[in-house]
């Protein structure tokens, strides 16, 4: 009779106690400061790039109290009144992003605009004195990287993040702690797609045609690797904890025959310096996943480690993130004698998983985490819980969109002056993959890093 694979309370323990071990450590999230402030003490902002990312971004910040949206900016009319109702309160409007900088003595800017206005609204926001959230990718040119390196050194009391949201998901974080734990072993590939069908499509207008679809062609965009794989390249060198050696690449324009430049589809491979390698594809004609057993389509990561795998995949608006750890045959092989006994537990967990026909084990968020304060009834909750996500009945969630955490951590920074998450550096790091894997593509080549110190000089 074959045995029953059905968790019990014993399994839940073991579980959690070898999951939450590394959701504990990954308490660095949202700086929860949801709650109702004084107008006087809010951060007054103001967006630029009203488009459609201006718009979600606008919609979001709606929900979130800690600032105030003043003013808002772009140079498309229709953009504008409807960047202006998404975020309410009647803010003054403008058409050209310096005279709102002259005009409006706001705290912060937001700036959402095509990536190809990237470095020169931020420097001038910059140089007006503002806080400054740019949406990756931060900048679209080799000398672009090298002037706001420079101009940011010098503003060293300025604030200037970069939308990467994963930076500020507690999954992600739960992932890279266990990582540092060692509970993947020794991590050494990480594999990751974003395909889409059919991915963008030629808007027609006969007077604003490149200036409307401004993502297809190359005056304006980065394609693939800007709008997509920069996120998850990111991902990478946080989880490898170093930046890439190179990359090579190819990319084509096969499927899309609209009048565009820009590759509808993309394959790279990054190299880092231990050996480790990131291999990526981006295409247009599928939007098939084949992780977390079908339920999602378009993206996501794996990661993979001698002793384990974690798929990966941030939350959306109507989608959560989801995470599941998947532990290499056999127990894991204690480094020392302060190892043994957390070893030991992770390993009982593993073997219970193996047998189970390799159904993932969830990583779980810090209120998971059965603690000692519980009462009965909370504790007995978190139990049933913790046996419905290793049943597969239910999935952990995240306590809000990390797009939310991201945008309150980047409003109570202004207020703090604390470093961001996403820095200037990881979105310079993340440009300079952009433009390189590019060039790559393009030339039919290695191209080194090492190559961007001479580029744009």
């Amino acid at each position: 009779m074959a045995k029953s694979t059905d968790p019990t309370r014993r399994d839940v323990l073991k579980t959690a106690g070898a999951v939450t071990a590394a959701a504990a450590a990954a308490r660095v999230t949202s700086p929860a400061i949801r709650k109702v402030r004084a107008a006087n003490n809010q951060v007054t902002y103001a967006l630029i790039g009203t488009g459609s990312r201006g718009q979600y971004l606008l919609n979001h910040l709606s929900k979130i109290d800690t600032g105030r949206c003043v003013a808002v900016c772009d140079v498309y009319e229709p953009n504008l009144k409807k960047g202006a109702a998404t975020i309410g309160g009647n803010p003054r409007m403008y058409s050209d992003h310096r005279q709102l900088l002259d005009k409006e003595k706001v705290d912060a800017v937001l700036i959402a605009t095509p990536l190809y206005e990237h470095f020169r609204i931020t420097r001038d926001a910059l140089l007006a004195g503002k806080h400054v959230f740019c949406e990756k990718s931060l900048v679209f040119k080799p000398e672009e990287i090298h002037a706001l390196r420079k101009l940011a050194g010098e503003r060293p009391k300025q604030i200037l993040q970069v939308g990467l949201q994963r930076r500020y998901s507690q999954f992600y974080q739960t992932a890279k702690q266990m990582i540092d734990k060692g509970l993947l072993g020794k991590v050494t590939h990480v594999n990751a797609q974003w395909n889409r069908n059919p991915g963008w499509v030629m808007k027609p207008d006969p007077v604003r045609q490149k200036e409307l679809n401004w993502r297809l062609f190359r005056q304006y965009s980065g394609g693939a690797a800007a709008e997509l794989a920069s996120h998850q390249v990111d991902v990478a060198d946080w989880m490898f904890g170093s930046r890439p050696e190179f990359v090579s690449g190819v990319g084509g324009l096969d499927f899309s025959k609209d009048g565009r430049d820009v590759f509808d589809n993309i394959q790279l491979i990054l190299k880092y310096p231990k050996g480790q390698k990131m291999m990526y594809q981006a295409i247009s004609t599928n939007r098939h996943l084949t992780l977390f057993g079908g339920s999602r389509t378009e993206f996501g990561e794996i990661i993979m480690g001698t002793e384990g795998t974690l798929e990966i995949t941030v939350g959306k608006d109507n989608e959560p993130a989801i995470a599941l750890w998947f532990v290499e045959p056999g127990p894991a092989k204690p480094t020392s004698a302060a190892d043994k006994k957390e070893a030991a537990a992770i390993a009982s967990a593993s073997l219970t998983a193996a047998a189970a026909g390799s159904r993932g084990l969830p990583i779980m968020v810090s209120r998971d985490l059965v603690t000692g304060s519980d009462s009965f009834l909370k504790r007995e909750l978190k139990f049933a819980r913790l046996w419905m996500y290793r049943k597969g009945i239910m999935m952990p969630r995240e306590d809000q969109n990390p797009v939310d955490t991201q945008l309150e951590a980047f409003l109570d920074a202004t207020r703090t002056g604390k470093k961001p998450l996403a820095d200037i550096e990881l979105g310079l790091a993340d440009s300079t993959m952009v433009i390189l894997s590019n060039l790559a593509m393009d030339e039919g080549r290695r191209v080194y890093f090492s190559e961007i110190e001479k580029m744009g000089v």
